[in-house]
């Protein structure tokens, strides 16, 4: 359906990627991963025609593009299903042509002359032909049904824009896309902060899409659900492995563990040509003799063939990986308590009477509904707000940790830097500091520019620095993986198996939760339910 041929992007004059080769067919379910800055959102930029590669070639034919951007912004003033019932583009052109007719209709001019009065009816009938054929009869019961299936409630048709969660948001875009029936859908994080009936909803959605969906997601198991294909951009290279992520993960490592094999095997090869080479030159030192000559020069273009056709096998690369070490301490026994905790906000209840337990060791996770309260709950755990009823009781050895959703631990240093705010942290020279930095993959610009100035991702390990920095023994995620990419998630689950402390993590990233959490809260309908094992297991018991 739309090809990509030899591809070249350099943005601040650093190649993103070079030489880069890509095909996108139909019906093809595509989860584009890749670390942060790899490139996943500038390649799907040019798919769409939003951006112009520095070199290289794309072939769209005539099929139509349908691209939504990580941030959306809707329009003010506006209602839900106002913004949900904007007209695509092409309907949006008919339906002008066709007032403008109607206007013509009425003019005397026209109505009085039978040949202008035919002409002009004869083209009515033609772009009323094509706005039925776009759909536009159909458009508003089309809204409404994407609507539903998005998990939109008929109560949800009235919110006002601005008050939308971002997740909100990008889900009313992709209606606005989806209306119009794009022959390719290219989403940037469409599941980015958006709860866990809602990615239900998405994935269902991603499935019965008529046509080809390319999407960037850290969710693995979103890409699990909905891929049938991965596509891995990283160090410029575009790799394709077939099936969700799971499959793509095991096939990875196996390519990694056989490359590198063959690598080691024929570092091997090559050595023994060279030594022979060597042994030849050497003998045909001493002795002038024409035949040992021969064969050094024989086995030297021999290793020159194998460079020049690219035979070479290189050693497996290591990602960088983010360093992050979280150890803890053993603290008092009964880590937080919560009894008979009520709060709400005016008339607006948000839960009652809660009462749970986390003691030293646990990882316990939290799930519910966008609005349910759980960053409220965690406000309340921190002190920052009072319950309107019952006690929060934190264990007199413990030393609470937050990482906040949307990185307000970082909002009086938003005009100061990196490297200011761990130098507050951790009284250290400069270069100390920047060498902290580096293990969280900072460069030096990167560490002496405004944190306002840095991406999500970049933000959130500012954040996991911090908590490194800080040595807590109770930590209290709220959606620590919402801007992480993939590796780095990895790595900060890799860590949290050996936290000494205890864990408190709001979380919708279900993949996160089944490898790190040993229950799970449910907060739902001002209440809390309470389920052994991880997100899986929560699954099983509710059906």
């Amino acid at each position: 359906m739309i090809r990509l041929n030899d591809v070249t992007v350099n943005y601040g004059g650093r190649v993103i990627f070079s030489g880069l080769d890509w095909a996108i067919n139909t019906r093809d379910r595509v989860g584009l991963v890749g670390p942060n800055g790899a490139g996943k959102s500038s390649l799907l930029k040019i798919v769409a025609g939003e951006m112009i590669p520095d070199a290289g070639q794309i072939d769209r034919g005539r099929l139509s593009v349908g691209y939504l951007p990580q941030q959306v912004e809707l329009e003010g003033g506006r209602t839900l299903i106002e913004a949900a019932m904007e007209l695509p583009p092409e309907l949006a052109d008919l339906e002008a042509k066709l007032n403008r007719i109607e206007d013509q209709l009425g003019d005397p001019a026209v109505y009085n002359d039978e040949a202008k009065l035919t002409r002009v009816l004869d083209r009515q009938e033609r772009l009323l032909e094509e706005f039925d054929r776009l759909g536009g009869n159909r458009h508003g019961s089309l809204v409404r049904e994407l609507l539903a299936h998005l998990g939109f409630l008929l109560d949800d048709t009235d919110l006002p824009c601005e008050t939308l969660s971002g997740g909100q948001k990008k889900l009313v875009a992709l209606i606005q896309l989806a209306v119009g029936k794009p022959d390719v859908l290219l989403l940037d994080e469409p599941d980015n902060h958006l709860d866990l009936h809602a990615k239900r909803c998405l994935e269902s959605f991603i499935r019965a899409y008529e046509g080809a969906v390319v999407i960037v997601s850290h969710d693995r198991y979103l890409l699990d659900e909905v891929a049938t294909q991965i596509a891995e951009l990283e160090n410029g290279r575009l790799t394709l492995y077939v099936g969700g992520y799971s499959a793509y993960a095991t096939e990875r490592e196996k390519q990694r563990l056989r490359q590198q094999q063959q690598y080691v095997t024929q570092q091997k090869e090559i050595a023994r040509i060279e030594a022979s080479i060597a042994r030849f030159e050497e003998w045909a030192s001493r002795v002038v003799d024409e035949r040992h000559i021969r064969q050094a020069r024989s086995r030297r273009k021999m290793l020159e063939r194998m460079e020049a056709n690219g035979d070479i096998i290189e050693a497996v690369q290591e990602r960088r990986q983010m360093g992050l070490q979280l150890d803890g301490w053993r603290g008092s026994n009964e880590v937080l308590k919560v009894e008979g905790v009520s709060m709400g906000f005016d008339d607006d209840l948000l839960f009652v009477d809660l009462n749970f337990l986390i003691r030293h060791g646990e990882r316990v996770g939290m799930i519910a509904p966008n609005g349910a309260g759980k960053s409220v709950l965690f406000r309340l755990i921190l002190g920052q707000l009072e319950p309107l009823e019952g006690t929060i009781k934190i264990g007199p050895s413990v030393k609470a940790g937050y990482y906040a959703q949307e990185h307000q631990t970082l909002a009086e240093w938003m005009d100061r830097t990196p490297l200011e705010l761990v130098r507050y942290n951790w009284p250290r020279s400069e270069g100390d500091a920047m060498a902290f930095l580096t293990k969280f993959l900072f460069s030096y610009d990167q560490a002496t520019q405004p944190i306002r100035s840095l991406s999500g991702g970049e933000r959130s390990r500012l954040q996991l620095a911090c908590l490194m920095l800080d040595r807590p023994n109770l930590l209290l995620l709220d959606e620590p993986t919402n801007n992480l990419d993939i590796p780095s998630a990895e790595v900060l689950e890799e860590t949290l198996a050996t936290f000494e402390g205890s864990i408190f993590v709001i979380s919708h990233d279900r993949y996160f939760l089944d490898r790190v959490v040993d229950r799970v809260l449910v907060l739902e309908d001002g209440g809390i339910d309470r389920y052994e094992g991880g997100y899986s297991d929560y699954l099983e018991m509710v059906g």
